[in-house]
C-alpha cells in the first residue's frame, strides 16, 4: 500500500493544517496570477483559497495534487481605459432600457440590404 503525502497549509483561523492531496483544488490559469489552489479547513470548515505561484503548482503537484487547467478570454485582460462605471451609470442604463428596448426593436426590424 502506498504511503499518502502529508501536504501542510495555512488557514486563515486555524494556522497550519495537515491535508492530503485529495484534499487540495489546484487551478492552473493560462494567465499565471489568476492560478490558486484551494480547500476545505478540516478543523474550521471554512474554505481556504491561496494564490499558487509556479513554486507552489510544482511542489503541490509532485505531492500528488492533480491540477486542473483553465484559460482566462483574451478579452478580459484587455486594457479598460476610461473610468469605471459607477452605480449612477449602471442605473442610468437600466432606466433607459425600461424606456424603449432598442435591442428588441432592432432584432425585430427587417434586415437591411
Amino acid at each position: 500500500m502506498a504511503a499518502v503525502t502529508t501536504i501542510k497549509a495555512s488557514c486563515h483561523t486555524c494556522g497550519e493544517v495537515e491535508l492530503t492531496s485529495a484534499d487540495i483544488s489546484l487551478r492552473v490559469c493560462n494567465h499565471a496570477p489568476m492560478s490558486y489552489y484551494s480547500f476545505i479547513c478540516p478543523s474550521c470548515g471554512d474554505e481556504v483559497r491561496k494564490p499558487a505561484d509556479d513554486h507552489i503548482v510544482s511542489l503541490l503537484m509532485s505531492g500528488g495534487v492533480r491540477a486542473q487547467v483553465w484559460e482566462i478570454p483574451p478579452e478580459a485582460l484587455e486594457p479598460k481605459p476610461g473610468p469605471a462605471l459607477s452605480y449612477d451609470d449602471l442605473l442610468d442604463f437600466v432606466l433607459q432600457l425600461g424606456r424603449d428596448d432598442m435591442l428588441a426593436a432592432r432584432a425585430t426590424a427587417p434586415a437591411h440590404r
